[in-house]
């Protein structure tokens, strides 16, 4: 089960990465990762399927990265209809490991970066 705690120690290590509020975090300024309650709408459109617990909500490359996520592990990603056509998920944090979170995280983090820095940044973390 992956913490708060978990996504602030992967995030700051992403270069360029800042927490900018609390359970905020951008990388070069760009939206990453963020805390995302569930709101009225999400509990009316996702009804005995909504979740407990805390929520993060995470940019991924596209729109196919979300929709795959959320199709091969729905007991951790899920979307809500604000969501759809927008390349994020939302991750039971309470469910999901900590690698896995942080294989999520860095590829997030690859996707919102510059090219060049992505690539550094593969250089040098095989």
């Amino acid at each position: 089960m992956a913490t708060w705690e978990d996504v602030r120690a992967i995030t700051a290590a992403l270069p360029e990465t800042v927490e900018r509020a609390p359970r905020e975090w951008r990388a070069r300024d760009k939206n990453l990762a963020w805390e995302r309650p569930l709101r009225k709408a999400d509990y009316a459109a996702l009804g005995d399927a909504a979740p407990d617990g805390d929520i993060l909500g995470v940019r991924v490359a596209d729109v196919g990265v979300a929709e795959a996520l959320c199709a091969d592990d729905p007991a951790v990603y899920f979307r809500t209809p604000h969501f759809a056509g927008y390349p994020a998920v939302l991750v039971r944090l309470g469910v999901i490991e900590p690698d896995e979170l942080r294989e999520l995280l860095v590829d997030a983090w690859l996707a919102r970066v510059p090219k060049r820095m992505a690539q550094a940044y593969l250089d040098a973390h095989p």
